[in-house]
């Protein structure tokens, strides 16, 4: 099974999932990556790569848009945004493939409310891991 986690801008939600879930998933027939609906030009913000870390997530790397190859690898499309365009994978292969967690983006700065969304990626992939099989407790 691979899945790609999906946000507006692969700058946080998404980098978020991906990491948290390789740091907890012991199955190695689960395999995942992330990207942004809409290419990100934005390096990922220093305050919210220093709290995930301080949750125990290291996010890191540049943001990637979602491309041909990324929706050819992906059995499954987690979309971790709170405005997900609906019609955007209504089609063909994609349709009945996406799950949505309609989760806030943090886009002012504010620390509490970065953690708050941080705490709940990993309650959705803490589910998800533990949904698909193996769960690494560390």
């Amino acid at each position: 099974m691979k899945i790609l986690f999906i946000c507006r801008h692969n700058r946080f939600r998404s980098k978020v999932a991906e990491a948290y879930f390789n740091k907890v998933n012991k199955n190695k027939n689960l395999k995942t990556k992330s990207a942004g609906i809409f290419p990100g030009r934005y390096p990922l913000d220093k305050s919210q790569v220093k709290i995930a870390k301080k949750l125990g997530i290291r996010i890191r790397g540049r943001t990637k848009p979602i491309n041909t190859e990324l929706l050819r690898w992906q059995d499954e499309i987690i979309a971790i945004t709170d405005d997900f365009p609906k019609g955007l994978f209504d089609y063909g292969p994609y349709k009945n493939k996406v799950i949505e967690w309609k989760i806030l983006d943090e886009l002012r700065g504010n620390e509490k409310n970065t953690e708050k969304i941080i705490k709940q990626i990993i309650i959705n992939v803490d589910s998800l891991v533990k949904e698909y099989g193996e769960y690494n407790e560390n």
